[in-house]
């Protein structure tokens, strides 16, 4: 007789527990919103650091204490002791991928056995310095490789793989225009 007391683990998830919050999201919009914030300090030369303390989900605050340092290579100016902002963001597009693999896995009781993600792109100097108005000063392709095994089959993976770029939300913000409303404050 199956024990209905110990929730169902798949990839280490709690399935009960994401099937919940899909259902909590699904019952209307009181529960369906998030809110995101970072602050960010100029620590000198090309060194900042971001402190995250808190999300709201379903108008609720949620307590969170993360600091992530960035910094800039040498080459860049900066004193290489932390990863730099595009190593952030594309370590960010490929976080939030892995979550959307592994959770599609779980609720479909689909064990992983690995996953794997590599991002690259390129970006030009001259749009990064401002010396040539016609070159983008950032990425203008990523090209990223998926590698995952379990117990699934090709067809399941492709399923996986479209629904992952579907439903995450920084491949859906780093493949669509996002607006930046800005402030500036001279204090």
């Amino acid at each position: 007789m199956l024990d209905k007391t110990k929730p169902e683990i798949v990839n280490g998830l709690n399935v009960d527990d994401v099937k919940a919050l899909i259902a909590s999201a699904a019952a209307g919009p009181e529960n369906n919103g998030t809110k995101w914030k970072v602050s960010s300090a100029w620590q000198g030369r090309t060194h900042n650091r971001s402190k995250v303390t808190s999300f709201h989900m379903g108008g609720e605050e949620v307590n969170r204490e993360f600091t992530i340092d960035i910094d800039e290579p040498e080459e860049l100016g900066g004193a290489n002791k932390y990863a730099n902002p595009q190593e952030h963001l594309l370590a960010a597009i490929n976080s939030c991928m892995m979550v959307g693999y592994v959770a599609q896995c779980a609720l479909r009781g689909i064990a992983l056995d690995s996953l794997e993600i590599d991002i690259e792109g390129d970006i030009d100097l001259r749009g990064f310095l401002g010396l040539d108005e016609n070159t983008a000063a950032g990425y203008e392709s990523l090209t990223y490789t998926v590698r995952i095994s379990g117990d699934a089959t090709p067809e399941e993976f492709v399923d996986i793989h479209n629904a992952v770029r579907a439903t995450s939300p920084n491949f859906y913000n780093i493949t669509r225009a996002v607006a930046m409303n800005d402030r500036l404050q001279v204090v």
